[in-house]
């Protein structure tokens, strides 16, 4: 095998499935936040709870359409680059994959797509049901990708036939361990991403003394209350899966905690039962990978805490615009810290692509080095420019605000051409007298104006 066929087939992997999680992390957190508000919504029956909804499922509906687009393109590169995969292991890993496609994607966007167009055209309650069939689906897509990526770091259920891996024990691949705690890690991560967006989308409005200070103020404290028990979660995860390193991939602890005795033994126990070779995967990314994501964990959990206490103060969440800066910064670091997660996960397992099974080099597709800079450089462009599309896409849309004409806004024209029903009009959704506060720029200060029941 050409090592630079090699080296670039993993460089691509790495940047166009690092590039989609992107997308994936703020979506599975933010439709969970998305559906809950809206249950809300609809118990209350609140224009204000609504135009939460509104607002806040723009901005899903944004990543998701264009992680899509991602996704879709990054299963180009399986066939393309690692055709030794597919034809090793196609037999486990495509049945995964083909129900996550057919079953919980296919199910998730026709449930999108009644809950963008149903605003108004369905009963509540079945509105309702659809963005939480919409986020239960989203999960289960979770769930089948990470039975796929749990089989590759802890091949279980399976035996082999003519020198193929064949699924022989369904429950087991299903219930695999790896699978299981990489899932409810990487919901705990999603619901933290989504968390500290909200949380600094907010604190940008709240620092520039928006009008609509009611919501954002909601907005912020819902954020931050979201991101500390997610934080939790994700350590409890975190935490048991590098207690289990130890069994399943002894050389990435080993590696990590850079303990050269250990690595010296692992590797010649290695060469002994499969082969000479290097057993060792690359220390600088295991271990800078681990520590990018420990060192965004450290500095997420003191911002969290910290942040439980300033929200409890409603006059602190209007007025503390040091603490809104530190929030708009903040929103980077989720990210960081699961690209870190994931990079420490799949380069910790080298020299594996299955581990003790199959090695990355006899996965690779059989391409000139020409050819594989061409596909490198294609996705590569193509990715940045999602990434980019989207970014802007986003953060327009977090400048403007809750609009009226965005998601879900009743065209319906209301009695004596007055605004349709949902829409809350120059008065403000609870009022001439919110509405005169919330309208003017030049009105006293909003924590003092907020109504203190409220909070």
């Amino acid at each position: 095998m050409n090592q630079d066929v090699l080296d670039l087939a993993r460089l691509q992997f790495a940047l166009t499935a690092g590039g989609h999680f992107l997308f994936v992390a703020l979506t599975l957190g933010l439709v969970t936040v998305v559906a809950a508000l809206q249950t809300k919504a609809t118990l209350s029956g609140k224009p204000q709870d609504a135009r939460m909804v509104r607002f806040w499922g723009q901005l899903y509906v944004i990543n998701y359409a264009v992680g899509i687009v991602t996704g879709l393109v990054m299963e180009f590169q399986f066939g393309m680059a690692w055709s030794g995969l597919t034809h090793e292991a196609g037999n486990i890993l495509g049945a995964s994959l083909a129900v996550e496609t057919l079953v919980a994607f296919f199910v998730e966007s026709t449930f999108l797509g009644l809950w963008i167009f149903g605003w108004h055209r369905l009963n509540r309650w079945a509105h309702l049901a659809a963005i939480w069939i919409v986020a239960l689906t989203a999960y289960l897509s979770a769930y089948w990708i990470l039975v796929s990526n749990g089989f590759l770091n802890h091949p279980v259920g399976y035996s082999s036939e003519n020198g193929e891996l064949v699924l022989d024990d369904p429950v087991a691949v299903l219930t695999n361990p790896s699978a299981l705690l990489a899932f409810g890690h990487v919901l705990a991560g999603a619901l933290l991403t989504a968390g500290f967006f909200m949380a600094g989308v907010s604190a940008y409005h709240l620092f520039r003394r928006s009008p609509e200070w009611d919501l954002f103020g909601r907005s912020l404290r819902i954020g931050v209350f979201v991101s500390a028990p997610a934080l939790m979660a994700a350590a409890v995860f975190g935490g048991v899966q590098f207690a289990t390193l130890t069994t399943f991939q002894p050389m990435k602890s080993a590696v990590f905690s850079g303990k050269a005795a250990e690595i010296a033994r692992l590797q010649a126990e290695l060469s002994a039962r499969y082969g000479p070779g290097d057993y060792v995967p690359s220390e600088a990314w295991t271990r800078g990978g681990g520590l990018v994501m420990l060192i965004s964990f450290g500095l997420m959990m003191y911002l969290c805490f910290a942040g439980v206490i300033l929200a409890c103060f409603k006059k602190l969440v209007f007025r503390f615009r040091l603490w809104h800066l530190v929030l708009m910064a903040a929103v980077p670091l989720p990210y960081l810290a699961m690209i870190g997660g994931w990079v420490f996960r799949e380069s910790g397992r080298q020299p594996w692509v299955v581990y003790g099974l199959l090695k990355t080099e006899d996965a690779v597709s059989d391409l000139s080095p020409g050819t594989m800079r061409l596909s490198l450089t294609v996705f590569a462009t193509v990715f940045g420019l999602l990434v980019l599309l989207n970014a802007w896409l986003l953060a327009r849309h977090a400048r403007r605000g809750p609009v009226e004409s965005g998601l879900g806004h009743d065209e319906r024209p209301g009695p004596d051409g007055r605004p349709g029903p949902d829409d809350p009009g120059p008065e403000g959704p609870d009022g001439p007298e919110e509405g005169r506060t919330q309208g003017n720029p030049h009105s006293s200060d909003p924590a003092d104006a907020l109504p203190a029941p409220r909070y």
